[in-house]
Order: C-alpha cells, then sequence, then structure tokens
C-alpha cells in the first residue's frame, strides 16, 4: 500500500511516516520497478506500535532499543511511569505558583516578577523542573555538531598526513588524486548530515498528539 493508505488507515501523518523512518524506526520495501516505497500489513502493525510508544511519551531512541532487543518493553515502561510520576509532581507545583499568582491577582502591568522567581528557585532547590522546551534540541545540535567537527579534524589530519607522505615518497598524480579524494569526499557528506540532522531536529517529529 501507499503512503496515504496508511495514513489513513494509522492516523499518523506522512511527515512522521518518513521521519520514522529516517529514524530507523521503519523499514518499508521499495518497487523494484519505480523505487516507490510500498508499506505491508506487518509496516502498519510497526507503526501502530510506535504511536502508541509515542503517545506514552517514550522516546525515539528507547523504541529504537526495544524493536532491536537491546532494551525489554517492561523496563521501559516501569521507567516511564517514574518520568510521568515526576512530571506530575512538577505540574502539580507549577500549578501551584499559577494559583499563587491568581490569587494575587497579578496584572502583567504591575507584575513583580522577582517574587515568583525566587519561589521558582526555591522550588526547583526542592526538585521541581520548570519545563524547557529547546533544552533538549540544543543539546543534541550541540552533540552533532561536535561529532561532525571531530570527524572533519581527524579528516584534516588524513589529507595533511597524505600531502606529508607524498612529499617524502612521490606516488602517480592520479593515485595522489584518488586519496585525497576520498577524505574530500567524505567531509562534504559529513556536512551534508550534519546540516540534514539540524534541519531533522528543527522540524522532525509533529509533537501534537492528534498528528501521530
Amino acid at each position: 500500500m501507499k503512503i496515504n493508505e496508511v495514513e489513513q488507515q494509522v492516523g499518523v501523518t506522512k511527515k512522521n511516516i518518513r521521519f520514522y523512518e529516517q529514524q530507523g524506526l521503519l523499514h518499508p520495501k521499495r518497487n523494484k520497478e519505480n523505487g516507490y516505497r510500498e508499506y505491508d500489513e506487518a509496516d502498519v502493525e510497526c507503526l501502530k506500535k510506535i504511536k502508541l510508544l509515542r503517545k506514552l511519551s517514550l522516546p525515539i531512541e528507547e523504541i529504537r532499543k526495544i524493536q532491536s532487543g537491546e532494551l525489554l518493553l517492561t523496563d521501559s515502561l516501569r521507567r516511564q511511569i517514574i518520568v510521568l510520576e515526576r512530571e506530575r509532581t512538577n505540574l502539580t507545583e507549577t500549578s501551584a505558583l499559577c494559583h499563587m499568582m491568581l490569587e494575587d491577582n497579578s496584572l502583567y502591568q504591575t507584575l513583580s516578577p522577582d517574587k515568583y522567581l525566587e519561589r521558582m528557585i526555591e522550588m526547583e532547590e526542592k526538585g521541581t523542573k520548570f519545563k524547557n522546551v529547546s533544552e533538549d534540541t540544543i543539546r543534541k545540535k550541540r552533540g552533532s555538531i561536535l561529532a561532525a567537527v571531530v570527524f572533519i579534524l581527524l579528516m584534516f589530519a588524513l589529507v595533511g598526513m597524505l600531502v606529508w607522505t607524498y612529499t617524502q615518497d612521490p606516488i602517480p598524480n592520479l593515485l595522489f588524486g584518488l586519496f585525497m579524494l576520498v577524505p574530500i569526499v567524505t567531509v562534504c557528506a559529513v556536512i551534508i548530515a550534519l546540516i540534514q540532522r539540524i534541519k531533522e531536529l528543527e522540524g522532525g517529529e509533529e509533537d501534537a498528539a492528534s498528528k501521530y
């Protein structure tokens, strides 16, 4: 079946279906004649499982480990219960702060933020964590960029070694050019992959439950 049929059958957007494929969670076959993806019932069942686990807020990486057998679903669910209980506590504390501001009849024009920011600091010291939607994305971006930079530096070091070796013991120019081409192409591929990864993090999986 085509992706449009899968979208209607499972209730997952085409964007998310492709995202899960990119993440290695879904592996549809391709038609040998036209190269188009062809989904079967196993893909639909897999997608339903992904949809269920994502609605339970399980991370993509954990779902990947569950699929590979590296992590048991039961262990992941136990861990998720702890995470959700912690989030519920955070939501309760955040709600209490909202009630406090409401009882103080806070208006934006006359709002004194210091009082509530100090209260937030006290709550954070006791374990409350306030929502920061961009923190995880920023951390992943930094990790991807750092890994790419380290790899590119290694390739440059390899280029330097090849040049030094060529000056000490020259080889045919064509052969030397081929040797040089490998790290150059690799660096270009890493840069392209990094750009795609950043785009993916900025506009990857749609997080609205209704769009899963």
